[in-house]
């Protein structure tokens, strides 16, 4: 059975604190593990979480501030150092070439894995798999950042109803899906469209047209809420959201499952979060995350 999860590896905003890393979260999409933006002490997560070197296929940096990309040098060494067998492809603001190569190599060790880099420079599609389409949108922030969507393709289910009603069943079923038609009844009329699941993840950022392009339609967003609402002013100036701007972007964006992340340590206490985040309207599934905790991709519509 395919695994659609995200694994929390850290949930703090700038410094590490006694409860919460720096950050780092694996999307588990199938049999695929993709890891976005490791920082300082990611190596260490990835073991308290049960995540291997193996799992991971893809890394997605979002910007190159340190609490989201210090720890690529121990990921990258450990995913040579484990000869993880299949290749690994990071994806990074193209802006920030000299950071990601001094972090690649900042100590010497063997490279004994096929690493390639596929670095952004605009919006668009990166990667199109039989799973998903990844494509990044820009977001706003004092350094170049972008966010990243993966969107599953349609695909149809038919309607056993609808085939026996029509006399369709053994391998004409498989013809009416291969040629559109068969015997003047068409496809749309013994099948429907089962919509694809679309995830996205949104770091720092202040409200932009991207992170709303990014969050449209999703069934789960992870998105960063640095901020509560009274530190607004703070928020704008540093580039980031606050809770409620947070749940703004995913209220009007349609989205199913709000994962809220990348918290300041002057915060306390994170229930704040969901207090602020529901008061501004969004009435869907929420999380605030916590290091360490695993999230489910919501189910298809049915």
């Amino acid at each position: 059975m395919s695994v659609r999860e995200l694994v929390v590896l850290g949930t703090a905003s700038q410094v590490p604190t006694r409860h919460r890393n720096h950050n780092g979260y694996l999307l588990r999409w199938d049999g695929e593990g993709i890891l976005f933006d490791p920082g300082e002490g990611t190596q260490r997560q990835m073991l308290r979480a049960g995540v291997a070197a193996h799992d991971i296929d893809r890394i997605c940096v979002t910007h190159f501030h340190g609490d989201h990309s210090l720890g690529l040098a121990g990921v990258i060494q450990r995913i040579n150092l484990d000869q993880v067998p299949h290749p690994v492809t990071a994806h990074f603001p193209a802006s920030g070439q000299r950071f990601f190569d001094r972090l690649r190599y900042a100590t010497a060790y063997r490279e004994s894995v096929e690493l390639t880099e596929a670095p952004v420079a605009a919006d668009g599609v990166l990667a199109t798999t039989a799973s998903y389409t990844l494509d990044s949108r820009k977001l706003s922030h004092p350094v170049e950042s972008f966010g990243y969507r993966l969107t599953e393709p349609d695909r149809v289910r038919m309607l056993p109803a609808k085939l026996a009603g029509h006399g369709i069943s053994g391998p004409d079923v498989g013809r009416i899906q291969r040629d559109g038609a068969l015997r003047g009844v068409t496809l749309d009329e013994v099948s429907e469209t089962r919509r694809g699941q679309r995830f996205a993840f949104v770091m720092d950022t202040r409200l932009c047209d991207g992170a709303f392009a990014l969050a449209e339609g999703c069934d789960m967003l992870v998105i960063e809420s640095t901020f509560l609402d009274e530190d607004g002013r703070l928020a704008a100036d540093h580039g980031h959201l606050t809770a409620g701007q947070a749940a703004r972007v995913a209220k009007e964006s349609g989205v199913r499952h709000l994962v809220l992340t990348h918290f300041s340590q002057r915060y306390s206490d994170p229930d704040v979060f969901e207090h602020q985040a529901r008061a501004a309207g969004f009435e869907g599934e929420l999380t605030i995350a916590q290091d360490l905790i695993r999230v489910p991709v919501p189910t298809r519509h049915t």
